[in-house]
């Protein structure tokens, strides 16, 4: 009788503590989430050198932050540093660094994952984001390799982030980033059939997105919106009406005039 009432107990806390949660993401969907001051918080950004990571760095320069630049670029780098200090920036550090390469990684800082992560977790503070890919949701055809290193990004940081709520790590945020294709360069000569539902988006825009999310600490941000009701239909849907309507949006073909990154000469 006891073990009976423990579950409805158990039942019941969990029904209302899963209602409130619902209600909360309404009202969250309604009303703007407080975004939270990152003045003086040490934000450490890889790929600073050029694109999304240069962007990311002035974004974070105008909120007051101490800016880590990482980029196997060191020309770009200091570039984007000095760039940092005009925005406004106090203090920006910037190191020369192959992230593929372990060695050159652990050379420069312990700022990793795995060398940072125990030490958020001993002062419960931190906030880890990870730019993934709508490629990271679901498979396109000509860039396997692409998505599965986008799949397994986003997976790792799922999973980091289950494992600090897990250990009630309430302090230690995730943001896993999820974009279409932005205009850096990287995959010159793409093109969408459908840009009003997925257009290629405009790296400035992309970057105050995702600031604004960190800002709010939100968990998940795709881009465009579109994707959200994507995955929805993709949870649901037979797999071949899934495809048909990939093939009707042109999903198929966004690679057909793929150039790639330009060299500079």
């Amino acid at each position: 009788m006891s073990s009976n009432l423990k579950s409805a107990k158990e039942f019941l806390v969990f029904l209302g503590r899963s209602l409130l949660s619902i209600l909360e993401g309404m009202v969250l969907a309604i009303i703007p989430r407080p975004r939270k001051n990152v003045a003086g918080e040490i934000v450490l950004i890889t790929g600073a050198g050029s694109g999304l990571g240069r962007l990311l760095a002035l974004q974070f320069a105008r909120l007051g932050s101490v800016l880590v630049l990482w980029d196997v670029n060191k020309e770009g780098n200091e570039e984007t540093c000095q760039m940092a200090l005009n925005a406004g920036a106090t203090k920006v550090h910037a190191y020369t660094c192959d992230c593929s390469q372990r060695e050159d990684v652990y050379r420069v800082a312990d700022q990793t994952y795995k060398a940072f992560l125990p030490a958020m977790i001993a002062n419960n503070h931190g906030h880890l984001v990870c730019i993934s890919s709508s490629a990271g949701l679901v498979g396109v055809n000509g860039l396997a390799d692409y998505c599965a290193s986008k799949f397994a990004a986003y997976g790792f940081a799922e999973s980091v982030f289950i494992e600090t709520f897990a250990q009630n790590q309430e302090g230690i945020k995730t943001t896993i980033v999820c974009p279409f294709f932005i205009k850096t360069g990287m995959f010159e000569g793409c093109a969408t059939r459908c840009p009003t539902l997925l257009p290629i988006l405009e790296p400035e825009y992309a970057v105050r997105k995702i600031v604004d999310a960190i800002l709010q600490e939100r968990v998940y941000l795709y881009m465009p919106k579109f994707l959200y009701f994507m995955m929805f239909l993709k949870s649901f849907l037979p797999i071949k009406t899934g495809l048909l309507i990939c093939d009707y949006m042109g999903i198929f073909h966004v690679m057909d005039g793929f150039t790639g990154q330009k060299k500079k000469a």
